[in-house]
């Protein structure tokens, strides 16, 4: 068994309080600059100074062995021929407030002086804590000595403490492979399905990635967790993240594993919940002065860890909240610690992908592990990672935060207003946007304001706005971090936004090199969705590697499940978004509907369309006196989620009318629901799904134009026509599904979207508005007359 130091250090002694009011100020760990100190430090030492030295300690536990190990920052001899361990770190606080050096990071030192002295045969060792403040470079030094018994004494006491977790996880992991080896695919194979699960465990046995265009029925849930959980049995991995961009995708993952455990599959499983849906609070204060359960919270968690996993293997929400109530412990930060010792892990991209929120129980800088990365409705992390590793800060904050701060630090006011006047004289050369090569003088302005803020933070008293403050602070801590990792693959810019305020911005324009830092944690990672098209524009934004294998599953529906219909004298173009057009679009719908009572949903390019269209239809509706037999719903902006649930209600409710359901592509119903057999028989899809023109859509067009010439294709058409693959995917679930697609748009025959478009798609429809009603009659009665086995 392998235990980093620092893992095995933070882990057994951490303790106190949970306390968000301070920030990254107190937080030990500083990553992306304290690399950059570390190194710095490193060069200015003298020759006999060794840098970066790897130690590997191998403890015998009696039936197996722990190997702790990790890199010292420096080990050099003092003038009196004592060997230092030299343990570096930097950290934003003031270092005044530092009297003595935190236990965790001395007890890193004291691991590796421990190693050092045995392997060395070192009777008296020196450890010294070097601390850096990552702004002003200040630097202060904690120096003691210890003697080897003083050590072993010591380093077996931490073993002792440890020795329970380790045993926990020793046997459990013999139970987990022993389950492993009889488990068999849970059903009959589809058609394809066995090449597709061969696949992925090739895939994990070469430790490469892959890219899959999973059409809707071919069970990639199954297909990809299945050889995923039987790779871990042959040792090809130790644990599986499977990886969402929605809830209910992580719902059905968990079941299915729940699913394999009902065939003997033994493996701790566990889904995590955003903080704010876990949080037993009425407001999300993390501190001990508003959060009873923050108070103490690290002085008990190990404990209540422990217990949970002696009880339970599959964590739901209700046992973790039982769990928390009981031992007085944060329920987030609990289920988190949980996570460490889960087999099957189904989280959110951000756990694994995220600067800000990732795990750094297994993501932090120098740790890679046996990890297996399943990434679902991968399509949705393109956009996705550009925002997590873009960052942007608003002008007129820095004028709000230096009203509230103008009574309690004269320091923060002059830094601020230093801020705020670099970003005034941008402001003067903006009329829409502005790229920038380089804003050095306003990083360096914003350096000197986070230093000024860290100080003030570690004072712990309240005042009217100090949340407003701390949500700036990490704002700005948040710019500084990006700004670190910001290269070509950037563009800075800053615009005038529609409100009148003035953005400055990082915008990551090209996410992938920060993907793949994120994805070599892993052993191998699995990309897949019902809408990965075209393969190559993923492949190229979502790792840098040219290497990574792609398929396409082989789909299990037939063709004559569905009308796949082109309407030719139709479209949205802004040139063309007029009541006549409007106007034709709403007699489409008409035609399309009258043919069959049922269920449809229509998706629209916008909010704006789609109004106009649907009080056009109704009035249609008026007209013919058909308002009786049919059922109008609209998706409104902002929808709660009880709303979005009374929403899809309706397509339960079995009245003998129709129903007609008004949509926006992309939105909260353009993907990600179910409706299976008679639910939806129908979708009208309005428009291309072209983002909305914007200065971002914009920069990414000329970025692209430069780097590959297909600026239109990277900013506008690929995400437009996903939107679109997204919406036509709601008709057809199963293979007892039928149902109609109508694509109302001339620009869907153009040359350029043709290879986008699914191999399902190969049969298709080209109607018109005189010749739809026909179409879509005959498709109907056609069924009517097969039966279904025929089909």
């Amino acid at each position: 068994m392998q235990i980093s130091v620092r893992s095995l250090v933070e882990f057994i002694f951490r303790e106190g309080d949970i306390d968000n009011r301070h920030g990254p100020a107190m937080n030990p760990d500083a990553m992306l600059e304290g690399s950059r100190m570390h190194r710095k430090i490193q060069k200015e030492q003298g020759e006999e100074y060794m840098a970066e030295v790897p130690l590997q300690f191998i403890h015998d536990a009696g039936e197996y062995e722990i190997v702790v190990e990790g890199r010292a920052d420096g080990i050099f001899p003092d003038e009196n021929g004592i060997w230092v361990i030299d343990e570096i770190k930097g950290m934003y606080m003031d270092l005044d407030f530092l009297k003595e050096p935190i236990y965790v990071h001395l007890a890193q030192a004291l691991c590796y002086a421990y190693i050092f002295a045995s392997q060395n045969g070192k009777e008296q060792m020196g450890v010294q804590m070097t601390y850096c403040n990552l702004d002003t470079e200040e630097r202060k030094y904690f120096r003691r000595e210890y003697t080897i018994g003083e050590l072993t004494e010591w380093f077996e006491k931490l073993m002792a403490e440890y020795q329970k977790w380790a045993d926990f996880s020793y046997y459990w992991r013999i139970e987990r492979q022993a389950s492993i080896a009889p488990l068999e695919f849970p059903f009959e194979y589809r058609r394809g399905q066995k090449q597709l699960v061969g696949d992925v465990y090739r895939t994990i046995a070469r430790r490469k990635n892959l890219f899959i265009q999973a059409p809707t029925g071919v069970g990639k849930t199954i297909s990809t967790v299945f050889p995923a959980v039987k790779a871990v049995g042959e040792g090809l991995g130790d644990r599986i993240f499977y990886l969402t961009a929605k809830t209910i995708t992580g719902t059905v993952a968990k079941d299915t594993f729940a699913l394999l455990r009902e065939q003997g599959y033994k493996a701790k499983v566990i889904q995590l919940t955003a903080k704010e849906k876990l949080c037993l609070c009425e407001e999300m204060e993390c501190n001990p002065d508003h959060c009873p359960y923050a108070k103490g919270h690290y002085d008990r968690v190990n404990d209540a860890v422990y217990d949970l996993l002696q009880k339970s293997d599959t964590f739901t929400r209700d046992e973790i909240w039982e769990q928390a109530r009981e031992w007085m412990v944060c329920p987030f930060e609990m289920s988190l610690d949980v996570a460490t010792w889960a087999d099957d892990i189904v989280c959110d991209y951000n756990y694994v992908f995220d600067p800000k929120v990732y795990l750094k129980r297994f993501f932090q800088e120098g740790v890679k592990g046996d990890y297996l990365f399943l990434v679902d409705e991968a399509h949705n992390l393109v956009e996705r990672s550009r925002e997590m590793y873009s960052a942007e800060l608003y002008k007129e904050d820095f004028l709000e935060i230096k009203k509230i701060m103008k009574p309690h630090s004269k320091r923060i006011e002059r830094a601020l207003e230093r801020c705020n006047k670099i970003l005034l004289e941008y402001k003067r050369e903006c009329e829409n946007y502005v790229i920038y090569d380089s804003i050095g003088n306003f990083i360096l302005a914003l350096m000197n304001l986070a230093t000024a803020m860290d100080s003030f933070m570690q004072k712990s008293y309240d005042f009217p706005g100090k949340k407003e403050v701390l949500d700036f602070y990490f704002q700005v801590r948040s710019f500084l971090d990006i700004s670190e990792i910001a290269d070509e693959r950037y563009v800075i810019y800053s615009e005038m936004c529609e409100d009148k305020r003035f953005k400055l911005k990082l915008f990551c324009v090209d996410p992938s090199k920060n993907l793949q830092n994120c994805l070599n944690k892993a052993q191998s990672t699995v990309f897949f969705s019902a809408t990965l098209l075209p393969i190559h524009y993923y492949k190229r934004l979502l790792s840098t590697l040219e290497d990574n294998y792609a398929i396409y599953a082989e789909t299990t529906f037939s063709p004559e499940q569905r009308l796949l219909a082109f309407c030719r004298d139709v479209s949205t173009k802004y040139t063309r978004r007029n009541h006549r057009e409007f106007a034709k679009m709403a007699s489409y719908i008409r035609k399309a509907i009258s043919c069959k009572k049922g269920n449809y949903m229509v998706f629209f390019p916008s909010y704006k369309v789609m109004d106009q269209v649907s009080e056009i239809f109704l009035d249609m509706l008026e007209e013919q006196e058909e308002t009786q037999d049919v059922v109008c719903i609209v998706q409104r902006n902002g929808m709660r989620e009880q709303e979005r649930e009374a929403f899809l209600e309706h397509f339960t409710v079995e009245d003998g009318k129709t129903l007609v359901a008004f949509c926006v592509m992309g939105g909260i119903f353009g993907e990600g629901i179910d409706l299976k057999n008679d639910a939806l028989i129908g979708t009208i899809i309005v428009g291309t799904g072209l983002p909305q023109i914007s200065n971002e859509r914009e920069i990414l067009k000329n970025y692209y134009d430069e780097e590959s010439g297909n600026g239109f294709d990277y900013a506008y058409r690929y995400p437009g026509i996903n939107k679109v693959l997204q919406a036509a995917g709601r008709v057809i679930r199963t293979t007892e599904d039928r149902g109609i697609i109508l694509l109302l748009d001339e620009r869907f025959l153009q040359r350029d979207y043709e290879p986008l478009y699914p191999r399902e798609w190969a049969r298709r429809e080209i109607c018109n508005l005189d010749t739809i009603e026909d179409t879509v009659h005959r498709f109907w009665n056609t069924l009517e007359e097969e039966s279904p086995c025929e089909i």
